[in-house]
């Protein structure tokens, strides 16, 4: 029996399980090996982001001489430039990169949190409310602990976030790998 999932019939899905359990595995051993380093791994993830700024940069700088007009030309091109000057200072300067991103990260857990415990309360009545409340506490109170670890946590807490992810998406797709072997 064959179904279709998103467009590619399941047999075909089936087929490629060992795929997905190979990145399984391999997911799982970069997020122990970035686990075993924390500050190691904060700093690949840095990198990671100054990568991205750089390319970004360069994108914008590109599409500013391929629209019309000095003004946007100008806004296209003072993008691109601050975010290159972005992307350096992150290879420059990786600890300080670092401990903005983690401040970044704090103030957007809190922000997410109380957004979340506001949304489950307006939802009062409806049963669940309680989980979109809950989930919402403990968003804002990992935000208030990373703040007030801050900045000596920076070293470490993006090298946790990128191992506790690379642990679970690992995890997932060996799980997901098995479950659609049978």
């Amino acid at each position: 029996m064959t179904s279709i999932f998103n467009g590619m019939p399941t047999s075909s899905l089936q087929s490629k399980w060992i795929w997905f359990v190979g990145l399984g595995v391999l997911l799982l051993i970069c997020g122990l090996i970035a686990l075993s380093n924390l500050m190691v791994a904060t700093v690949v993830s840095v990198f990671y982001v100054g990568m991205l700024m750089l390319a970004g940069g360069v994108i914008y700088l590109i599409h500013a001489f391929q629209v019309r007009g000095w003004d946007q030309v100008l806004f296209w091109a003072l993008s691109g430039v601050l975010y290159v000057l972005a992307g350096i200072c992150t290879f420059i300067n990786p600890i300080l990169t670092s401990a903005a991103l983690t401040l970044f990260l704090a103030v957007a857990l809190v922000i997410a949190g109380v957004f979340r415990i506001w949304v489950g309360v307006r939802m009062k009545p409806v049963k669940g409310w309680g989980w979109i409340v809950a989930s919402g506490i403990i968003t804002a109170l990992a935000g208030f602990v990373i703040a007030l670890g801050w900045p000596v946590n920076s070293l470490w807490i993006l090298g946790l976030f990128l191992a506790a992810d690379l642990i679970v998406q690992g995890s997932t797709m060996i799980a997901f790998g098995f479950g659609i072997r049978s």
